[in-house]
């Protein structure tokens, strides 16, 4: 990594104050910009988070912002209302206030003195969502996003659901993070010490937990079409730079926007990272210089200067190749290739049965606690992320394996999987995992799908299945770029439960599978000359100094444990979003969570998941917050049953200490 002090323009920064239309909430901004901008204006940059620029984004916002402003830009990190040091009071995830608010910023930026009224905005996750989402709304100065490990669809690619099913572990996780988060107070030094208690307790009393709503509407409905630019992806006009990691689960959003965007307008990045930018350097890499790949987007589309970007190839893709399997990748290998349309006519489909010959169905029962080795929904670069060698999921699940290979097959987009099947129960999920099956038996995960059979006919409608009928049904696996060597086998693997990623219906089923009407559908790309694609070395702006802290307790951070006599399978899990770490300003950060899935041999209705978090801020001796947060989710055959509370304590003193139970109905969870 390379870190840059020096620019070619003097880099002030300055907080302030944004009115929204309301005329009473203000949002809270931090700008860095050139200081000579008001006699040499330039174009704004936006940064739009809940997630708190005071502290827990600050180490990330040092390495960016500073560095775009050095370049001749106005960098700008907002809190979003009812966060960090913003007004008002917290509401839904990307909710129509939140999206208002992100148009009224947009337009004040681009009425300022140092401002030339053109308007970039980027984010990864949450601020890669909504500078889609805001994109989609067409303020007139927005003119170009970078969106990173975003989505298109915030219902079948997002946290709550995947292919019509509740996703278990990051339904739960992140409706419990969020509760924590948002729970979290502004900082007396920006907001003033007289008023950070009062707007603390007007956020804590107006929280509601997400997971209520998002289990509230477990179809494809009107709530998850807001926000969802898939609906409608003529209504964004600014140019599109869409970046995933083949490691972020966000990754076909980067397929569907190249295929539907106007070409002179969009591009895409797809490289081996993980849930963070790419120049970040953390596993698995390489890492590339993204930011000097931002700024010619950005010089392109708001200084109207050539940079050659939109000569670049639509898509330009990381292949990689085969590796052993592994809990996590210092660097994968592999290499660039480009396509200049997708789909690429380079990439045809290659129609393989599972079992050729193979009339005699097989029975698909696998136990309730597989999927405990299916690796973190939301990979971070930390150690226990990756999904270790599969060859334990193989044993729980049905395998179907080809011969070796003669040559080295390449695979490029969403594979697919057609079962001709049958269900034993009207409810029923299947789960289909691709691996790399080395010739000493080690199983390497490629990617996975998921099919609640509710939903076969659609998300936005339930259909119980028939037993005793056999239907041809299509899984839709996630995309990749990966390269199968000679002497490997591709392995298709069939199961019926994926624990805890994957809620279980309320009964055991089973499903029976006819192989030789089944087959794998692979994107298999072809070979050859390729374009030459390069990239700058990592570079950023001088980081933060801030000093982290070892955790308290050394606690691994996925432990899966057995209870043999019980039959009660535990998976415990450290989401290590950071740690504990004092800021520059005198600021304490301590943060530590856990989460835990729990389900017992044979019977659905046991599992059970728990997310608990403890922050606590203090900064000398007059300043001390801290927050308790617990999430629970479970289920009966009926209801899904939530219980959640917090606990908020000022100078050892509790400000707030509120609960909440919520029953929804299992319309199709």
């Amino acid at each position: 990594m390379k870190y840059r002090e020096q620019f070619e323009r003097q880099v002030v920064r300055e907080d302030v104050w944004i009115p929204t239309r309301d005329g009473e909430t203000r949002l809270h901004a931090r700008i860095w910009r050139p200081a000579d901008a008001e006699a040499d204006p330039v174009p704004a940059l936006l940064e739009y988070l809940p997630y708190r620029k005071s502290d827990w984004t600050a180490p990330r916002d040092a390495q960016r912002h500073p560095w775009y402003a050095g370049h001749g830009y106005a960098s700008v990190r907002v809190d979003i209302r009812g966060h960090g040091d913003s007004e008002g009071t917290p509401g839904d995830e990307y909710d129509a206030q939140e999206l208002a608010d992100g148009v009224d910023v947009v337009n004040w930026l681009a009425a300022q003195p140092w401002s030339t009224g053109k308007v970039g905005m980027f984010g990864i996750s949450w601020g890669g969502f909504n500078s889609l989402q805001i994109a989609a709304l067409a303020p007139e100065p927005l003119k170009a996003v970078v969106t990173v490990c975003s989505t298109d669809d915030r219902y079948d690619n997002d946290v709550h659901y995947t292919g019509g099913a509740v996703l278990g572990i990051d339904m739960l996780a992140w409706a419990g993070t969020m509760l924590a988060f948002a729970s979290r107070p502004p900082d007396p030094a920006n907001v003033g010490t007289d008023r950070w208690l009062p707007m603390w307790r007007e956020r804590l009393d107006a929280l509601e937990p997400f997971l209520h709503t998002w289990l509230d509407h477990q179809q494809r409905d009107a709530y998850w079409k807001h926000g969802s630019v898939c609906e409608d992806y003529t209504a964004i006009d600014a140019a599109v730079l869409a970046v995933g990691g083949w490691h972020d689960p966000y990754r076909d959003t980067v397929f569907r926007l190249v295929e539907h965007l106007p070409a002179d307008r969009v591009r895409g990045l797809l490289g081996p990272w993980s849930h963070q930018y790419p120049d970040r350097g953390l596993p698995p890499g390489p890492a590339i210089g993204f930011l000097q790949e931002t700024l010619r987007w950005w010089d392109q589309h708001l200084k109207d200067r050539d940079t050659g970007v939109m000569r670049e190839p639509l898509l330009r893709a990381w292949i990689n190749d085969p590796v052993p399997p592994a809990t996590s990748y210092d660097v994968m290998p592999g290499r660039w290739v480009g396509d200049d349309n997708w789909p690429s006519p380079r990439v045809t489909w290659s129609d393989r049965a599972l079992a050729p010959g193979g009339r005699t169905p097989v029975l698909v029962r696998s136990p309730l606690h597989t999927g405990v080795d299916a690796g973190r929904f939301f990979p971070f670069g930390n150690a226990g992320d990756l999904p270790p060698d599969q060859r334990e999921e193989d044993g729980r699940s049905v395998c179907f394996d080809s011969e070796p290979l003669a040559d080295r097959v390449e695979i490029l987009g969403r594979p697919r999987v057609r079962l001709r099947l049958d269900s034993a129960t009207a409810r029923a999920h299947v789960i289909v995992r691709l691996c790399d099956v080395a010739p000493d038996g080690s199983s390497t995960l490629v990617t996975r799908g998921v099919l609640n059979l509710l939903s076969r006919h659609g998300r936005d409608r339930v259909v119980e299945w028939t037993p005793g009928t056999y239907e041809d049904v299509e899984v839709e696996l996630t995309g990749n770029g990966y390269a199968f060597p000679p002497g490997h086998r591709i392995r298709v693997a069939v199961s019926d439960v994926y624990w805890p990623w994957v809620w279980p219906h309320g009964e055991r089923g089973e499903l029976r599978i006819v192989p030789a009407d089944s087959a794998v559908l692979l994107p298999v790309r072809a070979g050859g000359e390729e374009p030459p694609i390069a990239f700058q070395e990592p570079e950023q702006a001088p980081p933060l100094p801030v000093s982290h802290d070892g955790p308290a307790d050394v606690r691994p951070a996925r432990l899966v444990t057995h209870d043999v006599a019980a039959g009660e399978w535990t998976l415990e899990v450290d989401p290590d979003y950071g740690g504990s770490r004092t800021y520059p300003d005198g600021l304490r950060y301590e943060e530590s969570a856990r989460e835990t899935y729990r389900i017992r041999a044979g019977d659905p209705l046991s599992a059970s998941a728990v997310s608990q978090w403890r922050i606590r801020l203090r900064r000398g001796d007059d300043h001390d917050a801290e927050i308790m947060a617990r999430t629970e989710l479970r289920a009966t055959a009926a209801d899904f049953v939530m219980d959640s509370r917090i606990e908020a304590r000022a100078n050892g003193e509790t400000v707030v200490k509120r609960s909440w139970h919520h029953t929804s109905a299992r319309t199709s969870g």
